[in-house]
């Protein structure tokens, strides 16, 4: 665990508790620095959050624009969550913003601090933009004590953490819907129909006006880049460097935000080109796993997602490369012990492909249980004590294709292991 990490894990709860009445009041007891960022895009939603916030980041920055961003979780170092006009936030003024949370933080839960520290820094830090993914769920998200958004944006939702949000897919919209406010655009991206009827009943009672991904513009993979269009628009454009199809609707919400904000199309084909978003389809082949791949001449890819709908997306991409360029295929699966390792691995039925299950640091679901649930759904699954055994274990039985994926702290795990795949 990285230095910052274990002091906020001592010094504050760390239950999950959504309720904005603390938060409120740490931020008042700090001069309320919510009300002092930039201009903010709000991003809420279930898959796709922070593809979208390094979407909407590298074209306004490619405009020219200083911009904050705030994500969460970090995968090795905290520093990744604030980044101050464009960087990660120095180790310095982190422990010396958070010197001034804990003066007056009283019970303020990590993910409650931790939202103040990066308000208080990009309140006094000059910037044009800030752009703020939401934490959990939406209206009691501790970021949801931004009263005045420019730009709020929904990604698709779907069902997690259901001990919070619970099980029913509208009231799980009804909570993301809650960063929509009055007199603030909202752009949508592409949801089931119960989820959208949430999201518009939300947006009438606020008087918000919406551009939904579907509806008012959509976008397609065309000729090895992509297309966007809305009724009296066309952009002919490149797909985004994020590696996967479902990465063609993150970018259509990413422009129709630009758009919204008066971003040039010169900053938008620039942003998609640069864009970069680590643990999300990342191709790996540096530090010891990509080396040890490159070294059998295997390709290692790297994915966080971690409920259905990524597993469908993570099924999706190895699909379009095994019909592309067909080679033996492995998972190495660790999951968070609360997470639907059923659903996920359903997506995954028709790979074909042999998994390996590990563990990791935290509430992670045992091996044998996690491979139990991979079996149950018709596929080869086998214990391993380590990302690294279960590496060499795929390797030596000629896997050509490995993924690592499940998890964002079992993708954390696996960036921390060398320097060279650290996120900048």
């Amino acid at each position: 665990m990285d230095p910052i990490s274990e002091r906020l894990r001592a010094r504050h709860p760390q239950r999950i508790d959504l309720s904005l009445d603390r938060m409120r009041a740490l931020c008042a007891a700090l001069g309320d620095p919510q009300h002092r960022l930039p201009p903010v895009v709000h991003v809420a939603g279930t898959n796709g959050k922070g593809s979208t916030v390094a979407l909407i980041r590298a074209v306004a920055e490619a405009a020219g624009l200083k911009v904050h961003a705030y994500t969460s979780p970090h995968l090795v170092r905290f520093n990744e969550r604030i980044r101050l006009a464009g960087r990660l936030i120095e180790d310095d003024h982190l422990h010396a913003i958070l010197d001034r949370i804990e003066s007056v933080s009283g019970e303020a839960t990590v993910f409650e601090s931790t939202t103040a520290a990066a308000f208080l820094a990009m309140a006094e830090t000059p910037a044009d933009l800030a752009v703020i993914e939401v934490g959990l769920g939406g209206v009691l998200d501790a970021t949801n004590v931004i009263e005045r958004p420019l730009l709020s944006v929904i990604t698709p939702v779907d069902y997690d953490h259901a001990e919070f949000l619970g099980t029913d897919l509208a009231g799980i919209a009804s909570e993301k819907a809650g960063v929509l406010k009055a007199g603030a655009p909202g752009v949508i991206g592409r949801q089931r129909e119960e989820a959208f009827k949430a999201i518009e009943r939300r947006a009438a009672n606020v008087r918000a006006r919406l551009t939904v991904l579907g509806v008012d513009f959509d976008a397609w993979a065309e000729r090895g880049g992509m297309a966007f269009q809305t009724a009296d628009l066309f952009m002919d454009l490149p797909a985004p460097a994020l590696a996967g199809a479902h990465q063609i609707d993150n970018a259509a919400v990413a422009i129709a935000a630009a758009l919204e904000l008066d971003l040039p199309e010169s900053a938008i084909i620039e942003g998609l080109r640069a864009v970069r978003w680590p643990a999300r389809l990342q191709r790996i082949s540096t530090g010891p796993y990509g080396q040890a791949a490159k070294a059998a001449e295997a390709e290692l890819w790297l994915d966080g997602g971690h409920n259905p709908h990524a597993g469908r997306a993570l099924a999706a991409f190895l699909a379009e490369r095994q019909a592309r360029a067909p080679r033996p295929l492995a998972l190495i699966c660790g999951m968070l012990g609360n997470k639907d390792a059923g659903g996920f691995f359903a997506a995954l039925k028709d790979s074909q492909a042999t998994v390996f299950t590990v563990g990791f640091d935290g509430a992670a679901a045992e091996p044998a249980a996690l491979a139990a649930v991979a079996r149950g759904h018709g596929l080869a699954a086998t214990p391993a004590g380590s990302v690294g055994e279960a590496l060499d274990l795929a390797l030596r039985l000629g896997a050509g294709r490995v993924a690592i994926c499940g998890s964002l702290y079992l993708a954390g795990e696996v960036l921390g292991a060398s320097p060279e795949t650290w996120p900048v």
